[in-house]
């Protein structure tokens, strides 16, 4: 059997929220709660499983997700339409840019419990 991420869990402050700004950036779903989580499934099947936590104990968090070209026109399209700065670099200091590292593009942004989210149209040494 080959190692694969199965699932992780991201605390935020409110949950169904974070869960359901991040599902419709990258056009999926927020599933049901289960237990004390709201899923979110990516393509690849990992379950990112958003837990409720009290502001000021969420250690801020980076998540990365590869995503096509055709994705990321839409993705991009929402992260403007709902009026989410986004940055070109990890650092938060190029707002209203993209970059086109690796011959791909990517923006940064954070969710509404403050982790830096990335979208990506190329792995990193790609």
């Amino acid at each position: 059997m080959t190692v694969e991420l199965n699932h992780t869990i991201v605390q935020s402050p409110d949950k169904r929220e974070s869960a359901e700004f991040l599902a419709h950036v990258l056009g999926l779903d927020a599933g049901a709660d289960w237990g004390p989580f709201v899923p979110v499934v990516t393509g690849n099947g990992v379950t990112l499983d958003f837990a409720t936590a009290p502001r000021g104990t969420i250690v801020p968090q980076h998540y990365a997700f590869l995503i096509s070209e055709e994705e990321f026109d839409a993705a991009f399209q929402r992260l403007r339409d709902a009026g989410v700065t986004h940055y070109a670099d990890p650092h938060f200091r190029r707002p209203n840019e993209i970059n086109r590292n690796d011959g791909g593009r990517g923006v940064y942004f954070r969710d509404p419990g403050g982790h830096a989210m990335e979208i990506i149209t190329r792995p990193y040494g790609g």
